[in-house]
């Protein structure tokens, strides 16, 4: 049983705030993860426009207890606010995920306008942003990022074609079972994908009355299934008020013989044996506790 940790980094108070304390829960049980930054700014409070575009918005910001996850100025920014940028607020922050011996990724560049309007985006409107997140990266760190996580699980045909442009070694998009090769009808893409395997703490937190404490019990019961599993974080919810919870839920693990690992490991792994990793269609699914569709692997494979 393996765990490759997937920290997501949305807003300006969960790099600022969330990412020094999961960095300090991962370093006392010295674990190694992987964390994909949002590079641009934060426009957090133009997702107010999922009240009306996505099914079950307002109970899950409801049942999350979403202003203090976030906290009020994040819920205001872009609209009310002007949106801060989130990278290029503490570039040593980047670096110091980097010396503590984490990976680090592109989260996109504006997560709401990826993660709200990339099925109305061109190739070129898709390029543009990847653009945008590598420039301020490389501003940063003097050389482009490898892997790319898709801010709110959101990927289409024109979004894979920009994305096989640049040199990333895997990207990680979407919810599955299995790493798998991106496929529609017509066409296929040769870069891998390690998707999501595992339901997130904000999904199931307060979903039928669910704690913390069983949230990390249902995580638990699909790691005991075997094999390797990603699970995302965000640094906004482990990283802040659910802490403590995570730091339980990195102890239980290890106490159960579960060894954790980093996504680009566990590439690394998979691309020695290329002709063993499935190739998957994509399809808009709905998940318990998610509002909205997210892009999922097809149970059906080649």
């Amino acid at each position: 049983m393996r765990l490759a940790l997937k920290v997501d980094v949305d807003t300006l108070v969960g790099f600022k705030e969330g990412v020094p304390a999961l960095l300090n829960a991962l370093a006392a049980r010295e674990v190694s993860a992987s964390f994909f930054v949002a590079m641009g700014p934060d426009h957090s409070g133009r997702a107010i426009r999922r009240l009306f575009t996505h099914k079950g918005f307002l109970q899950k910001m409801l049942r999350t207890g979403a202003p203090r996850l976030y906290g009020l100025k994040t819920m205001l920014y872009g609209t009310l606010l002007p949106g801060p940028a989130i990278a290029a607020s503490s570039p040593d922050l980047l670096r110091n995920i980097i010396a503590a011996g984490h990976e680090l990724g592109i989260h996109g560049y504006d997560h709401v306008l990826w993660q709200d309007r990339l099925d109305g985006m061109s190739r070129s409107a898709v390029a543009a942003e990847i653009y945008r997140a590598q420039k301020v990266f490389s501003e940063i760190l003097g050389h482009p990022a490898i892997s790319f996580a898709a801010p709110g699980w959101q990927c289409t045909p024109a979004a894979l074609d920009a994305l096989v442009a640049e040199p990333f070694y895997y990207l990680s998009n979407t919810r599955g079972y299995s790493p798998y090769f991106p496929k529609t009808p017509d066409r296929a893409w040769p870069i891998l994908e390690i998707p999501t395997t595992l339901p997130t703490m904000d999904e199931l937190l307060g979903l039928h009355g669910r704690s913390p404490t069983e949230v990390n019990e249902e995580i638990l019961a699909g790691l005991r299934r075997g094999g390797t599993h990603i699970l995302t974080i965000h640094a906004e919810v482990e990283g802040r008020v659910c802490r403590r919870e995570f730091s339980d839920l990195l102890h239980q693990v290890q106490d159960q013989g579960i060894s954790c690992i980093r996504l680009i490991d566990y590439a690394q792994e998979l691309w020695q044996h290329p002709d063993q990793i499935i190739r998957a269609s994509m399809a808009p699914g709905t998940l318990p506790g998610r509002a909205g569709t997210v892009i999922c692997q097809s149970r059906w494979e080649d």
